[in-house]
């Protein structure tokens, strides 16, 4: 991204015409959208074509933003809208079974042990293929919040807003999926 310019005046710009604006905006997000989609599909190929498309959607409804809000949270939203609809059109969602309408799974409630994974587990660059498995055997809507916060460092709130639930229910999810990650790595 350009070092004078933040992404308000660059989404600003290019809708005066700079193109320019827009490809520094795309090669801002790009590793970072991409990383987080490899993450919920595990396949290199469908997150790039994932990823193309968030893209596309990105730039069909860049005139849409409401530049009034981060438009990070907006962008992963739409990258988790797209693996959201890959795994639909798969059929093959990995939601826990035990998890009701409230998005609660009660068989986690039970555990003795709340303290939390340790965050530097997520500050390395690349995680290891044994964290990165346990991730893949956590619900996707843990996953979303762990990947949304640890690698793409959104904020709760902004996770909320991403994935339009409430504060509280990614407050719980978070917890939860940190339960159930040392649960898996702890096995």
């Amino acid at each position: 991204m350009l070092p004078d310019l933040n992404e308000a005046e660059l989404i600003k710009k290019y809708l005066q015409g700079d193109e320019a604006a827009l490809e520094n905006l795309i090669n801002h997000y790009l590793k970072p959208v991409y990383g987080f989609i490899f993450h919920l599909v595990n396949d290199a190929r469908q997150a790039e074509d994932l990823t193309q498309e968030v893209f596309v959607r990105m730039w069909h409804n860049l005139k849409k933003f409401d530049q009034e809000k981060k438009f990070s949270t907006w962008i992963f939203s739409i990258a988790k809208n797209a693996a959201i609809d890959y795994w639909r059109k798969k059929k093959a969602v990995p939601f826990a079974e035990f998890i009701d309408e409230s998005e609660d799974n009660y068989l986690e409630e039970t555990l003795a042990d709340e303290a939390p994974l340790p965050d530097e587990l997520f500050d390395r660059n690349n995680l290891s293929a044994e964290i990165q498995t346990a991730l893949n055997q956590l619900p996707i809507a843990y996953r979303l919040v762990l990947l949304l916060y640890y690698q793409n460092d959104l904020t709760f709130q902004e996770i909320a807003d991403s994935l339009d639930k409430s504060i509280n229910t990614v407050k719980s999810q978070h917890r939860r999926a940190l339960l159930a990650l040392r649960k898996i790595l702890t096995a």
